[in-house]
């Protein structure tokens, strides 16, 4: 028996480094196949494995029957050891063929023996006999073994075994215990076709989906129509459901970037309503986290984007099908909700995967909707029905970390740790702004209904300035975190930055007029807090009483609430605080947008405008693989970040809201300055003043060609909102 492990041992390392062999074709495959003792699946090896190869791997005489002879005695636990290494130095074998880096010769020879493996001893057949082995490591390393060979014979255009064929079918059609081997076999296959570079990918899963489409939408009909009798029962189904969401996640990935119309494809758009009442099953709440998070990706056609080596290809080109299925999928999800599915998660406690997931998914289905619907009146009514019912969802999970005073921050409370999904959600929020805008331009009604407008988009959590401004805040107005996000493509920030300041070109008053009501709220906790430690330091705290934000909205707040953001901006008061202190310090544009850059990356060279790298804690919240962080390390050395926080530092020296109490210690006023700095520049100035170093920042990248694509158009967005922003500050 060690004779027999260290020759297939050293075969292993032969092939793992990808060498020639020398031997016969039969010696290999007669090493290589297992052999059984029973129908259990339980393997015993040969013993002749050694006299064909011999213990060195030399070249010895062929034995004249090829026959697999079982070796009369032999440990189990030998026996185990030997198959797994059997299966291995297979998957490797695999491996190598089908690598671009292997040598031709080396390539060849493993290909033969891959091919008399698989017309040997009914090879594929022992592999499924494995399936139910109760050596769970046995049963995985024969599932992997097979998917492999399956797409080894779809690369090379070889029939696959009707053996494996009439497996699958059977237990899919019978739902039979051994339906999770299956699914988890055909999904590595997928996986497969995914993962390599070649350019018959569309054609090789045509091939594939083309024998089981049929039996696909079998599986879904019964899966999902079945019950919960027993403990053992829902086991079974969990397992099932886990291994088949996967296999339909990359169904759906197959029709968006591989342009296939099958109808396995389409099922769920077809039949979604089946795969929303996993939330109702009586399973536990990390499977139906992973339900909503699959909804999630198929309405945002993200299915299967991390399955690609190198870039993902493009997206197939629109069609109607697709666009009437996502829309399918949409009213659906809306239904769900009015059915009671974010009560029903409520119950088990959801997560803030789950939490992120489902919100972005209700905002997500009401954008899709509302494309379709032309009535703005019915749009306004399901907007507050479906965003009051996500609200309530999310207040008891939001309210740990603070009160909301202000509806539209439940975005940025969200999403506030996953940076992709909550600019979706802001871009999917602004689109059901824009739509709903559109509409009641069409019927000239916006003007003569603007406070109504302005108090529903507020109260319903959807205002599209509100939503950005917090989202500058959370990021402290730092140009270099939106230059990250512009660079980065593994977020859709650029099309939502160029919408929103597009935007803001027409929405300019509501826009000044919102930054009117942060400057308020943030001054006035300003004022409560230093009050407060002033009263401590004095001993005077039992008569300090604490005051609210003048313009804060309750989460059911009356209409004179929500208005008073727009009206209570134009005050005395408020001149006196924020408007005065703008007026003096206008941004001005630096650099003007520079000729034409280039489309694609290139070598980032040593900037002579270099300064000290940033360090600023913010950028580590962004999604970055290990090339984008250091292709951003070049690129931040080039964009001078340090000399602008100086020149921000110098600008917003803090100044004295009103007269300083000589009786407060001076570490009182050195601990308040944060605090009167925001009350001293407000927030439209530090909005401008972020914008106008983020244009900064690419002009010097433009010009240097490291920008990763042409930015002429925004730049012109954001010179446009400079001069938009010169001549409200200065009208004569």
């Amino acid at each position: 028996m060690r004779d027999v492990f260290e020759v297939l041992e050293q075969l292993y390392k032969k092939v793992l480094l990808g060498a020639t062999l020398e031997n016969d074709n039969q010696d290999y495959v007669f090493c290589l196949s297992p052999a059984f003792s029973d129908g259990a699946g339980s393997p015993v090896t040969s013993s002749k494995c050694t006299s064909t190869l011999g213990a060195q791997g030399k070249r010895q005489p062929s034995p004249v029957s090829l026959s697999i002879s079982v070796a009369p005695v032999c440990l189990k636990s030998d026996a185990r050891d030997i198959t797994l290494l059997q299966l291995t130095v297979i998957k490797v074998m695999l491996t190598r063929v089908l690598s671009a880096e292997t040598e031709f010769p080396a390539k060849e020879k493993y290909r033969e023996i891959i091919q008399v493996l698989l017309l040997s001893s009914d090879f594929e057949s022992k592999l499924m006999c494995m399936f139910q082995n109760a050596d769970k490591l046995l049963s995985h390393m024969a599932a992997k073994c097979l998917a492999s060979l399956q797409y080894f014979q779809l690369r090379d255009k070889i029939t696959l075994s009707n053996s494996w064929i009439a497996f699958c079918q059977k237990n899919l059609s019978e739902y039979s215990d051994k339906v999770v081997y299956c699914l988890w076999t055909l999904t590595a296959v997928m996986k497969e076709i995914y993962k390599d570079t070649c350019s018959q990918k569309t054609e090789i899963l045509k091939q594939f989906l083309t024998l089981f489409d049929t039996i696909f939408e079998v599986f879904y009909n019964s899966l999902f129509s079945q019950h919960f009798e027993n403990p053992q029962e829902t086991y079974k189904i969990v397992n099932s459901l886990i291994c088949f969401l996967e296999l339909l996640e990359l169904l759906i990935a197959s029709r968006i970037h591989l342009d296939l119309h099958f109808t396995c494809q389409r099922i769920l758009f077809l039949k979604p309503a089946c795969v929303l009442d996993v939330v109702t099953w009586p399973v536990e709440a990390f499977v139906k986290r992973r339900v909503i998070v699959f909804l999630k990706k198929c309405l945002l056609w993200t299915a299967g984007e991390d399955l690609f080596r190198g870039a993902a290809p493009a997206v197939a080109p629109p069609s109607r099908h697709l666009d009437v299925d996502t829309l399918a999928l949409a009213d659906a999800v809306l239904q769900a909700v009015d059915l009671g599915l974010l009560r029903t998660l409520s119950g088990p406690g959801p997560d803030h995967v789950t939490l992120r997931a489902a919100s972005l998914l209700i905002i997500k289905s009401l954008e899709i909707k509302f494309q379709n619907c032309a009535s703005a009146k019915e749009m306004k009514v399901h907007l507050q029905r479906f965003m009051s019912e996500l609200l309530t969802f999310l207040k008891p999970h939001l309210e740990p970390s603070g009160p909301l005073h202000n509806p539209c921050e439940w975005l940025s409370r969200v999403f506030i740790e996953q940076d992709d999904d909550m600019l979706e959600a802001a871009k999917a929020s602004m689109g059901v702004y824009l739509k709903l805008a559109r509409e009641y331009e069409a019927a000239e009604s916006l003007t003569q209904e603007t406070e109504v407008w302005n108090h529903h988009t507020h109260e319903n959590g959807y205002n599209p300035h509100c939503i950005f401004l917090f989202f500058l805040k959370n990021v402290g107005f730092d140009s270099t975190v939106l230059l990250d996000f512009l660079i980065s493509s593994e977020t859709c920030f650029l099309e939502y930055f160029v919408r929103y300041l597009k935007l803001l070109h027409r929405d300019w008053a509501m826009f000044f007029s919102i930054c009117r009501y942060f400057d308020v709220t943030e001054c006035n906790d300003s004022i409560n807090i230093r009050g407060g430690i002033t009263s401590l330091v004095q001993g005077r705290s039992s008569h300090h009483t604490e005051s609210r934000p003048v313009a804060a909205v309750a989460w059911h707040g009356n209409a004179h609430a929500c208005v008073s953001w727009a009206s209570d901006a134009s005050s005395e008061s408020l001149n006196q605080v924020v408007v005065s202190q703008e007026s003096h310090a206008t941004p001005q544009t630096s650099s003007q947008p520079s000729p034409q850059a280039p489309h694609g990356l290139v070598d980032y060279d040593t900037s002579d405008d270099s300064e000290v790298e940033s360090t600023d804690p913010c950028l580590a919240k962004s999604k970055q693989t290990p090339l984008h962080q250091e292709a951003m390390k070049k690129v931040r050395s080039a964009v001078g970040t340090s000399r602008h926080q100086r020149e921000l530092s110098l600008e917003l020296q803090p100044r004295p809201v009103g007269p300083k109490d000589s009786s407060t210690p001076s570490s009182v006023d050195r601990e308040m300055t944060p605090n009167s700095i925001v009350c001293e520049v407000g927030t439209s100035h530090r909005t401008m003043k972020c914008f106008e170093e983020l244009q900064g920042a690419i002009s010097r990248l433009q010009n240097k060609n490291l920008f990763p694509y042409n930015p002429t158009a925004l730049l012109k967005l954001l010179k446009q909102t400079e001069i938009i922003c010169n001549k409200s500050m200065n009208p004569l």
